[in-house]
């Protein structure tokens, strides 16, 4: 057996400015849980994990604050996004529609696509793209 056989991805690591607005909009908007949370002050930074399930045998989000960090982060433009499984797409967006968070487009059937994925995406609190995938 091949050694990288046993590889697994574990986290996906994003920077970010308010620790308590992308914790409540990973928990309470996507569903996810609050893992484990870690301040370093020697390091000036805090490190939270949120996730669907347990790290030892799920990919897991590690949200990054840098405590001196006043100005917003550059995106750039190599980062596409995350996307997120999801049951009902179109009453997912409406209620986060009502929570005030940004869908910049709107659900509906994916360009090109086969006609059984509807998409939609959103944006969390530092502008990070996820895209809501719901799969007839």
């Amino acid at each position: 057996m091949s050694e990288t056989q046993q590889y697994r991805l574990l986290h996906t690591m994003l920077r970010i400015r308010d620790v308590e607005k992308s914790i409540d909009f990973y928990t309470r908007h996507l569903g996810m849980k609050l893992l484990r949370r870690k301040e370093y002050p020697d390091g000036k930074f805090t490190n939270v994990f949120v996730g669907y399930g347990d790290e030892n045998s799920e990919t897991v989000l590690e949200l990054t604050h840098n405590w001196d960090q006043e100005e917003a982060y550059d995106l750039g433009d190599a980062f596409g996004h995350l996307a997120v499984a999801v049951p009902d797409i179109y009453k997912t967006c409406e209620n986060l529609a009502a929570e005030g968070v940004n869908i910049p487009r709107a659900p509906g059937p994916m360009k090109f696509g086969d006609g059984l994925t509807a998409i939609a995406f959103i944006e969390d609190p530092d502008g990070y793209k996820i895209e809501l995938i719901q799969r007839s």
